[in-house]
C-alpha cells in the first residue's frame, strides 16, 4: 500500500504544497537527504489553533495541529521529490510548541507526528527528534514541525 493509500486509510489526505509565508521555500535538498521549512498547522489556508498550549490551546487541540504540520510537511517533501514513495526512512523531527509557562508536555504533542509517521511508514519510520516549549510562533500557531528524511 502507497503512503498515500495509508493516509486515506487513516482518514487523511495529503494537502496541496504549503506556501512560505516569507523569504523561504517549503523544502530543500542535499544529497540523499530531504529537509523541510518549519511548517505550521495551516489547513485550507488557515492555522487550525492559535495561541500558547496550556492557556489558549488543549493538549488535544495541540496534538491535532501538530498531526496537520506532519501533513503539510510531507507535501512539502512531495512538492520538491515528486513521490513520497521516494521516501526511504524518517530521519528526524524538530516539534516546537507555543506553550504557556505551565506548560510542561510538549513531548505528548510531538508524538502526535512521531506516531503518524511510524504508522505510515513503518520501521523506517523511527526518527530521532526534539520537542521544545517555546513563547511565540509565526503568526501565533501553537504548533511548528520540521522534518527530516532519506530519500532513495
Amino acid at each position: 500500500m502507497s503512503i498515500e493509500e495509508k493516509l486515506k486509510s487513516l482518514g487523511l489526505e495529503l494537502p496541496p504544497i504549503p506556501k512560505a509565508i516569507a523569504s523561504y521555500i517549503p523544502a530543500n535538498g542535499s544529497e540523499n537527504l530531504v529537509f523541510t521549512s518549519g511548517q505550521l498547522p495551516m489547513k485550507e489556508g488557515k492555522l487550525l489553533y492559535t495561541g500558547r498550549t496550556g492557556a489558549d490551546v488543549t493538549l488535544d487541540q495541540a496534538r491535532e495541529a501538530m498531526k496537520q504540520s506532519c501533513l503539510n510537511a510531507l507535501a512539502a517533501i512531495k512538492g520538491y521529490t515528486g513521490d513520497l514513495e521516494k521516501i526511504s526512512r524518517v530521519v528526524k523531527i524538530g516539534a516546537f510548541v507555543s506553550s504557556d509557562n505551565s506548560f510542561f508536555e510538549q513531548h505528548l504533542v510531538a508524538n502526535a507526528a512521531s506516531d503518524l509517521l511510524m504508522e505510515l511508514f513503518g520501521e523506517s519510520g523511527k526518527h530521532a527528534r526534539f520537542a521544545i516549549g517555546v513563547n511565540a510562533l509565526p503568526l501565533n500557531a501553537c504548533v511548528e514541525l520540521e522534518l527530516t528524511v532519506e530519500v532513495k
